[in-house]
């Protein structure tokens, strides 16, 4: 074996356990398994072209001289980006943490409540300090929650009669202008006119139906957001409120003056900068808007006995149930990074948070007082951590990047200064030195950091905030370790057993890949900093964009997408720039296949465009006849079609040329949902089929951990037409020569987690990225056999094969009482995480193994099966008392003094001897969906609230 080779450590059976599962198949050799899946039609002629495969030394070593391109310098941009300090205990015990880093998004939240405690935490803390009634858990960035904001207030404006047809949205000119350029982008297609301008001169006309300000704005000063939220009031005005969050340490939640909704970051609280991210986002807003929310909410229920337990609420309302009539499209929020923000406040609780405040704020009024000393003239007159300086820009800008500092230069004569956690006394009167050297007088010192009280009276804080134990119990590192260790403990993650989640392909997040998301030389750098000081970043984001652009045989590629979603909605406003450039405007049709995921149609109508859904036939395809009808029927109109491949049934379609050439035909476009993009690597590729674009899971095919439900990152890889449109940002040039606007804040969206898909294919190379594919077919396919005769495959390829994945259908157990969910909870008492369930069809399982399980894990899930289907023959209709419907069993369950089921202790937790040496007991029995949503209760208040609702 070579312990050089980076694929030897990534796909897990061993060449003697690839012959052993190959004569399970029934077939000679790996390629004729591959002849047998994948059509011949559509395979790729040559291999891809990148580097030679490195060794895990060798990348560790090229990517950390790579990070020395980077400049480390001082940075005061500000703009919703800071330097902070990650605390150490955080770092190492979540950040680097497989344990966290590997779990599944919580829909199975019995084997999920240490994540759902952490992210119900996140959720308090929006809550408190934002001041509003509820809080979900997480979005993409600050950017996106304002844009998801604008949409919230569209869409309920319609149950005011007064404002059902008024379209108009105020912004303050004070926003961030990434955000503005995103509102921009997202306002256009569904009818929104924005408005820009200035709050204090505000009509308050009947013509708006909402407005978003800044607080503070971006160039620091604090604007009197209670009179004009009043106002708004009094006149049926929605506003919403974009918050800096620490400054909500010192500034009165904006909830408590009556806003309706408020979004920002919480980057702050401990996340580094990254070049632009992942960061969580918050999104918080009033409880009469709960069904209308974006994301995921964390809310408390109740077991089968009765106990406290946690888990995802309201979930009828989101894309997968919901379509093209969901709240949003979002199905990835920012889970990991959430929990970091969280822990941070755990942490520091109430008065560490005020400290923190208390010290930026003092730093901002002592360099601003040196200033003035110095002749310079500061302009904001109440500010929190930013101050807006007069002086020549160009000037000052020589001389700061000269001292290794960036300032932030919104015009020719005004320098902005945020100062953040980081930023000390040293550091302080270096600032104060460069203004000294350009007026070319002695600097003023600063011999001591003196209280400042730079924040009007009307909007000083008066309201507690993290008052709850778990806020105010954890300020050691001891007592913090042990917290997230016992929160740990509840989750099931990638470290202990497979995660067979068909659609989400949870593979191996290798450590090599990982380690340098912990290096300072990555993690300081501002998103807006001069492309000279990020010259380590721009090599990696370009490599990588031309490795994704030569994997999907397309022609450009653009990074800014921070998930899933929003790549598909970023290929579609590529599309609709594309028609409309060539005066098509009214090109609107999207017809989607009815077994498509559900982000599809979600994503389709917030690109403005008309959902028309196509039939599949019986065994699971499109139905070409159908598609060819409609696409005839809307051909002057057809914008394009959104197709997954392989199939969402797990199957490579022979007939996806021919789609393709339908859309084409009539003079649309072919999206391509790169979900199962880890069944074409190296085989094929979306530009060989005919699409015309397609977005990437990052988190799936290239290896970014899932996170608990993020960071993902959504790239869009273009054929030559569409790549003009790929989408810029209004700070850093990025994207086409006929950029649409944003699609997510940063340029380059989530940068810092791209390190791990650039490793992922430095280290397998051509060779390595096609047999990992190959092996990912073979993994499905010899689940497939094993499960045969014992579990149906609802549907299989011309030749009887798999894709990576299979739908394996439990409808008929109905007969026995049994359910798919079911079979779900019981595979926790085996010790795995059940396939996704009901998706896309239900009463079914998705199962994919990934390329990344040995023989050895698989046949343990195999066994697993195996073992419930013999415990479904032994059930009947009228027996609801049997170890699948009791399932999942807890460990006060088979340690209580009673024992009344009919079956026995070792059944229900030990039922095959392997479960033996790694048992992993989930925290509550089965959790009461109904209940809780019934009882929404969002935040981790005391237990006695529960107990009197």
């Amino acid at each position: 074996m070579n312990t050089t080779a980076f694929a030897q450590r990534h796909i897990g059976p061993r060449e003697e356990d690839r012959n052993r599962m190959l004569q399970t198949i029934g077939v000679d050799s790996l390629d004729q398994l591959i002849f047998e899946t994948v059509p011949d039609d559509i395979r790729l002629k040559k291999e891809l072209n990148l580097d030679e495969a490195m060794s895990e030394q060798e990348y560790l070593t090229h990517i950390h001289e790579l990070s020395n391109l980077n400049k480390t310098y001082k940075t005061y941009i500000g703009l919703g980006y800071h330097p902070t300090i990650l605390p150490a205990v955080i770092q190492r015990n979540v950040l680097e943490n497989p344990g966290w880093y590997t779990a599944y998004t919580p829909y199975q939240a019995e084997i999920a409540q240490g994540r759902l405690e952490a992210l119900l935490n996140f959720q308090t803390m929006v809550v408190d300090l934002t001041g509003m009634e509820l809080a979900n858990a997480s979005l993409l960035d600050e950017s996106t929650a304002a844009a998801e904001a604008m949409s919230l207030l569209f869409a309920v404006r319609s149950r005011d009669q007064k404002k059902a047809k008024v379209n108009k949205f105020f912004v303050s000119e004070n926003i961030l202008p990434q955000t503005l350029s995103l509102l921009e982008t997202r306002a256009n297609p569904i009818g929104i006119e924005l408005v820009v301008g200035n709050e204090e001169s505000f009509d308050f006309s009947a013509e708006f139906f909402a407005a978003l300000l800044q607080y503070p704005g971006k160039d620091g000063q604090i604007t009197d957001i209670k009179t004009f939220i009043s106002k708004a009031n009094d006149n049926d005005i929605k506003v919403a409120v974009a918050a800096d969050i620490l400054s909500l340490v010192k500034l009165e939640a904006p909830g408590k003056f009556g806003a309706d909704v408020v979004v920002g970051t919480t980057q702050r609280f401990g996340i580094p900068m990254g070049y632009g991210g992942p960061h969580a986002a918050y999104f918080a807003t009033k409880e009469t808007y709960k069904r209308d929310i974006p994301g995921r909410i964390i809310g408390v229920t109740k077991d089968m006995n009765g106990n406290r337990a946690l888990r995802m609420a309201l979930q009828t309302r989101e894309q997968h149930i919901k379509r093209d009539k969901a709240t949003s499209n979002i199905c990835t929020a920012q889970v990991l990074l959430a929990v970091m923000a969280g822990m941070y406040a755990v942490y520091h609780g109430p008065k560490g948070l005020e400290f923190i405040a208390n010290r930026v704020h003092n730093t901002a009024g002592s360099v601003a007082n040196a200033l003035e000393k110095l002749g310079f003239t500061q302009t904001n007159t109440s500010y929190f951590d930013t101050i807006q300086v007069k002086a020549n820009a160009d000037t000052i800008k020589t001389a700061a990047e000269k001292a290794g500092v960036n300032f932030f230069y919104p015009d020719a004569e005004t320098v902005t200064i945020s100062i953040n956690e980081v930023t000390t006394l040293k550091d302080a009167n270096q600032i104060v030195s460069i203004f000294a050297e350009v007026a070319k007088k002695e600097t003023v010192v600063i011999d001591s950091i003196s209280e400042t009280d730079m924040v009007m009276e009307s909007l000083k804080r008066e309201s507690e905030f993290l008052t709850l134990d778990v806020f105010n119990s954890h300020h050691s590192e001891t007592e913090l370790m042990r917290y997230i260790k016992k929160l740990e403990r509840k989750d099931l993650s990638l470290n202990h057993s497979m995660i067979a989640l068909g659609s989400c392909t949870m593979k191996l997040n290798a450590a090599a890949e990982m380690l340098p998301l912990s290096s300072p030389n990555w993690g300081t750098i501002h998103p807006f900093v001069p492309a000279d000081q990020a010259q380590g970043y721009l090599n990696v984001l370009k490599a990588l964009e031309d490795q994704l652009t030569e994997i999907t045989g397309f022609a450009a590629t653009s990074l800014q997408p921070n998930s899933g979603a929003q790549g598909e909605f970023a290929g579609l406003m590529v599309i609709k720039a594309y028609h409309e450039s060539r005066g098509d405007h009214h090109r609107n049709i999207c017809l989607i296949p009815s077994s498509a995921h559900g982000t599809n149609p979600a994503s389709a109508v917030m690109a403005g465009m008309k959902v028309v859904v196509t039939k599949s036939t019986d065994t699971g395809n499109i139905d070409v006849d159908d598609l060819r009808q409609k696409a005839k029927l809307h051909k002057d109109n057809l914008s394009c079609i959104m197709v997954t491949y392989p199939s969402t049934h797990g199957v490579y379609e022979s007939a996806i040329k021919e789609i393709t050439q339908i859309i084409h035909d009539n003079g649309g476009q072919v999206y391509m949902d790169g979900a199962n993009m880890n069944a074409q690597v190296g085989l094929t590729n979306p530009g060989n089929i005919g699409a015309d674009v397609c977005h990437l899971n990052l988190h799936k095919t290239f290896s970014i951990p899932h996170g608990g439900g993020g960071p993902g990152v959504g790239p869009i890889c273009v054929a030559k037409q569409l790549a003009p449109f790929l989408p810029s940002n209004p700070i850093i040039k990025t994207g086409g020569t006929n950029a649409i606007s944003a699609i997510s804040g940063a340029p380059f969206g989530s940068s810092l987690v791209c390190l791990i898909s650039y490793g992922y294919i430095k280290m397998l190379g051509a060779k390595g990225m096609t047999d990992s594919t190959k092996i990912a077919i073979l993994n499905a396919n010899y689940i497939k056999e094993r499960l045969q005769g014992q579990f149906d495959t609802l549907y299989s390829g011309e030749r009887g094969r798999a894709a990576h994945e299979m739908i394996v259908d439990c409808r008929a157990f109905k007969e026995n009482g049994i359910e798919v969910t079911d079979i779900a909870k019981r595979l926790m008492d085996y010790g795995f995480h059940a396939p996704t369930v009901s998706f896309p069809v239900a009463g079914t399982l998705m199962i994919e193994p990934t390329e990344s399980e040995s023989k050895a894990e698989m046949d343990r899930f195999c066994d697993a099966m195996i073992s419930i289907r013999k415990e479904i023959e032994a059930t009947s209709k009228d027996d609801t008392n049997n170890v699948l419907k009791n399932a999942p069993h807890t460990l006060d369950m088979i340690t209580a003094d009673e024992w009344l089921m009919p079956y026995t202790r070792e059944q229900a937790a030990f039922p095959l001897e392997y479960v033996r040496d790694n048992k992993f007991w989930p925290t509550v029995r089965r959790v009461d969906d109904a209940y809780g949503d019934r009882n929404l209760f969002c935040t981790c208040a005391p237990i006695e609230v529960y107990m009197d609702a």
